[in-house]
């Protein structure tokens, strides 16, 4: 019986342990859930991760066809211009790295020596392609533009100034402008000589505007800023305009006759406050003078104040055209560029109209391209660029570029040409004499820079030559 008793707890025990074992078995249908998370979850993973893989494999043919073009500007560097400038370029797709001249020039050479650039594009002011092109470190932009003027009008002074001098090589695409315009008060108007338009005036008409306006108001009403940027308006409107150059004209018989003009036409008709104006929006605004000259940024207030009140207009022509100087900034490719095309893209979509508006509204730069919307704009920037563009655009457009090549060196020109008009229309002194006398002045400046001539004069091989 003890025996059988043995075997027959022997046999529960098994039997419980069996039990004991099975149980695991049957665990697995609550456990679903937690086996299915991790399903789900895997899943997704298991369908994401060769996805990134793919999108890049499908779109690496058309990077590879239209890779973004590396973009380097010298213009809007400081942080807040460029994330506006930043936004409108990816609108298009493109982006910028923002530079001084000086790198940007260190690159783009040591691009065209090694015959691989790391730039596809640079965007600069007109002086810093000189430098680039007498190393033929640029692309010929000639065929750019004409596939742009299939849709849009270039502005034709601008495209001359590119050629740098030569009959059919383009070194940049021009891109956008600053300049100075005349402003007037409507009040002024009614004093214009007769037949007179005021969009196209002559120097000789101003004079006789100025005179009609003191000898029939009683009050001399026309005003320059002497103490302001008054030696642009001697370097990129009456010499240009008198004598059809800046330095090589300097002491022509040309700039005799202007400043005889200047004499006897001109200086007895400006306000002799003008010695102390620098900004000619405050005049205006108060009243003290109706006609002015300027720079667009030291005029916009008073279009912005009382836009009903002012007018703004082109600058007046001489003899040898309407001399004007803009502050141009161009588009150009390197010629070691390894992507061109991209580069061209970029040019394309900055020369756009509608992205010209946007530089303008945003940027404060005014167009090269004709049909700009500019009706969404603030007024007084409004009213400015239909000036702007009168001015560029005109037949006789003459445009009178800042000094080029003069370096750490360029405030001394500036100087020269003030001091002439100083000595001769401030202080009495003979024209000859004083032209002769700083011309001697000038040339040591160009032969000590060895800078060459720069627009309107012809191009120089070596420093430029005073006549």
């Amino acid at each position: 019986m003890s025996k059988s008793f043995r075997l027959l707890s022997l046999l529960l025990v098994v039997v419980l342990l069996i039990g004991a074992c099975g149980a695991p078995a049957a665990t697995p249908a609550p456990a679903a859930p937690a086996v299915e998370a991790p399903a789900v979850v895997e899943a997704p993973a298991a369908v994401e991760a060769p996805a990134p893989t793919e999108v890049p494999a499908a779109e690496a043919p058309v990077e590879a066809a239209m890779a973004p073009a590396t973009f380097f500007s010298t213009q809007f560097v400081p942080v807040e211009e460029q994330e506006k400038f930043r936004a409108i370029l990816q609108m298009g797709g493109f982006d910028v790295t923002g530079s001084e001249e000086g790198p940007l020039l260190d690159v783009v050479l040591a691009g065209a020596q090694s015959g691989k650039s790391e730039i596809d594009v640079i965007g600069a002011l007109h002086g810093t392609f000189p430098p680039l092109a007498r190393e033929d470190a640029m692309m010929n932009l000639v065929d750019v533009a004409d596939d742009l003027s299939m849709d849009r009008e270039l502005t034709a002074a601008y495209l001359q100034t590119g050629l740098l001098g030569t009959q059919d090589f383009l070194s940049y695409v021009p891109w956008m402008q600053a300049t100075y315009i005349m402003a007037a008060s409507v009040e002024a108007l009614p004093y214009l000589p007769e037949g007179a338009d005021i969009n196209a005036l002559t120097w000789e008409q101003f004079g006789d505007w100025c005179k009609n306006l003191t000898e029939e108001t009683g009050e001399v009403r026309c005003g320059l800023p002497h103490a302001g940027l008054f030696h642009r308006f001697l370097e990129g409107y009456m010499w240009p305009s008198f004598t059809g150059g800046v330095v090589t004209n300097f002491k022509s018989a040309d700039a005799v006759a202007m400043f005889t003009w200047i004499n006897e036409s001109l200086w007895p008709y400006i306000n002799p406050q003008s010695i102390n104006y620098s900004f000619m929006q405050e005049p205006l605004l108060s009243g003290e003078v109706w006609v002015a000259f300027d720079h667009t940024a030291r005029l916009l207030e008073a279009f912005n104040a009382e836009p009903e009140k002012f007018v703004a207009f082109p600058a007046p022509a001489g003899a040898y055209g309407r001399g004007f100087m803009p502050v141009i900034v161009g588009l150009g490719i390197p010629a070691a560029s390894q992507n061109p095309e991209g580069g061209a893209a970029v040019i394309e979509y900055l020369t756009r109209p509608d992205v010209q508006g946007m530089i303008l509204k945003e940027m404060g730069f005014f167009p090269v391209v004709a049909g700009v919307d500019t009706s969404d704009l603030p007024v007084g920037i409004g009213i400015e660029a239909a000036a702007v563009a009168a001015q560029s655009s005109s037949a006789d457009a003459l445009p009178a570029l800042l000094p080029v090549g003069l370096g750490a060196r360029g405030g001394e020109i500036n100087q020269i040409f003030r001091n002439a008009f100083d000595r001769i229309v401030l202080n009495g002194e003979d024209i000859q004499t004083v032209l002769d006398a700083e011309a001697v002045n000038l040339q040591l400046l160009f032969d000590e820079t060895g800078a060459p001539c720069w627009a309107p004069d012809a191009p120089s091989d070596g420093p430029c030559q005073v006549k």
